[in-house]
């Protein structure tokens, strides 16, 4: 006999956090009565190997432990298993990661009763997903929250480096990133438009929060069917340190240097030598120019 939810932990994440906390959760689990198999992944991108798993002994709800790179890695699964249509997995989520940007944008709190409690009550919503595909590389990714590159790419860069150092890892990045980064010269197609220009970062979003809480585009909905551009250009250094509080309170989309779209698709090309770094909700693709498709109502999320 199946279980109801298939249950993925991911140890690691938090700085070991959902390997600590196991036990307590499981106490949880057997309060509200959540009948389940759970496996914990054991090596990178792990997750979506066990999704695939589960869909095909016939589980049709998963509930991710762990983060934002978690939750990433059981989208793909869904997303790229045959065997039934993504919508009819139900994915709830149980935050544990140090980012936790996803459940953030959801009002799903960190306490893992009330996560469990939103789980058993079984509200959904249809998210939209963006998919990303590298030019010059032979990678592709599906995407809850954000893809992006430049400055962006290259704090995620810096920041995969220096991980040990816990929650403090993202800020530290972010200052060694404004010693090193400099701008990309691109050609961007949008809206059958063509913009030439040297950009700090370009941001695809679909959701509010990335990078622990920055809000980096303007008027995020994963259920309107369009992607939220932002594309800052010609800013400098003093100007990225002078607007770092504005990073976090979401102003930094109206300065005057920074120009924002809606658009269901979208492609950058890289017109100079320099590193672009481009990632998809903080897990690090390749380098170079990409381009990015709105997947609209494509995976059926648990919320409040």
């Amino acid at each position: 006999m199946i279980h109801t939810y298939y249950i993925i932990v991911n140890p690691t994440s938090g700085m070991g956090k959902a390997k600590r906390n196991w036990n307590k959760i499981n106490i949880f689990l057997d309060k509200y009565k959540i009948d389940y198999e759970y496996k914990f992944s054991e090596y990178s991108k792990h997750e979506t190997e066990l999704v695939k798993e589960a869909i095909r002994k016939g589980y049709r709800k998963i509930i991710s432990i762990g983060g934002d790179g978690t939750l990433f890695n059981i989208l793909n699964g869904v997303m790229i298993q045959q065997f039934i249509n993504p919508l009819d997995i139900e994915i709830g989520v149980i935050p544990i990661g140090t980012g936790n940007d996803w459940t953030r944008s959801h009002l799903i709190p960190r306490k893992f009763e009330k996560a469990i409690q939103i789980i058993k009550a079984g509200k959904t919503i249809k998210q939209d997903v963006g998919y990303i595909e590298l030019l010059n590389e032979n990678k592709s990714a599906y995407f809850n929250i954000l893809a992006g590159s430049g400055f962006v790419g290259h704090v995620v860069h810096k920041t995969n480096k220096i991980k040990k150092v816990g929650p403090l890892a993202f800020a530290l990045g972010t200052l060694l990133s404004l010693a090193g980064h400099k701008l990309n010269t691109l050609k961007i197609h949008i809206n059958d438009e063509i913009i030439n220009t040297k950009s700090l970062l370009t941001i695809v979003g679909n959701l509010k929060y990335t990078g622990g809480g920055m809000q980096l585009t303007k008027n995020p909905n994963s259920q309107d069917g369009l992607l939220d551009i932002t594309i800052a250009k010609h800013i400098n250094k003093p100007t990225i340190i002078g607007n770092i509080i504005n990073l976090f309170n979401g102003k930094i989309v109206n300065h005057r240097l920074v120009s924002n779209y809606k658009t269901n698709k979208l492609k950058i090309e890289i017109q100079d030598k320099g590193d672009s770094f481009v990632i998809a909700d903080g897990e690090m693709l390749g380098k170079g120019g990409y381009q990015v498709e709105l997947i609209p109502q494509a995976v059926t999320y648990i919320v409040p």
